[in-house]
């Protein structure tokens, strides 16, 4: 992810619109990359890091839903704001439902658009510090022995050391044992942080 307040790649095939939203953006604090198309925009041997993108919704050769699309379809989670004209309103609404981030319409106000790109860029850093948080957890407990993920698993239900002994038929001291590797393992320290931890991966596997 892009330091500072973040970087938008714009994607417009109208040069003095790239331009102006090069200049708008830069007098707001943000870093930005310009593609004159989709086409140009894929063409690229790796994606660029941004925090969102701005694009136009109709441009030479493939379109701004099309991009969108194959940017989903990649399970990118970079927010899309869409600058559209008054007749694609009912192509941006789709493109909202199929999980962009918002849409403008052609003219629009400077000071609306910094605003959804800051609501856009709040909410993607804030969805990959929890992307981030739950791949940390995965690693952690993919470290766990099949016995160990057995004590986390009954741990995690609320069972007590007797509880979960009986129920794995072996000794409180054993599960004891068990339990204190998944504490260290994990970098837990509480219960209740292994809870979390469980309960972001059940979360991500819905």
């Amino acid at each position: 992810m892009s330091k500072g307040k973040g970087r938008i790649c714009i994607v417009d095939d109208d040069e003095a619109v790239r331009e102006s939203l090069r200049v708008l953006l830069f007098s707001a604090g943000y870093q930005s990359c310009q593609f004159e198309s989709a086409d140009a925009f894929l063409a690229e041997p790796s994606r660029p890091e941004v925090d969102a993108y701005l694009l136009d919704f109709r441009m030479p050769g493939t379109d701004g839903m099309t991009l969108h699309k194959q940017l989903v379809d990649e399970g990118c989670h970079v927010p899309v704001i869409f600058i559209t004209g008054h007749g694609d309103i009912p192509l941006a609404v789709t493109a909202i439902q199929r999980g962009a981030a918002d849409f403008l319409t052609k003219p629009f106000e400077d000071r609306e658009l910094l605003e959804k790109i800051e609501n856009a860029v709040r909410q993607f850093r804030a969805l990959q510090s929890e992307l981030d948080e739950i791949e940390a957890a995965r690693v952690r407990l993919d470290e766990l022995t099949p016995r160990e993920r057995d004590v986390l698993d009954l741990i995690v239900q609320g069972h007590s050391n007797k509880q979960a002994a009986a129920h794995l038929n072996i000794s409180p001291r054993t599960v004891e044992i068990h339990r204190a590797r998944v504490m260290e393992k994990t970098g837990a320290d509480s219960v209740a942080t292994l809870v979390r931890m469980a309960g972001l991966l059940d979360q991500d596997k819905q």
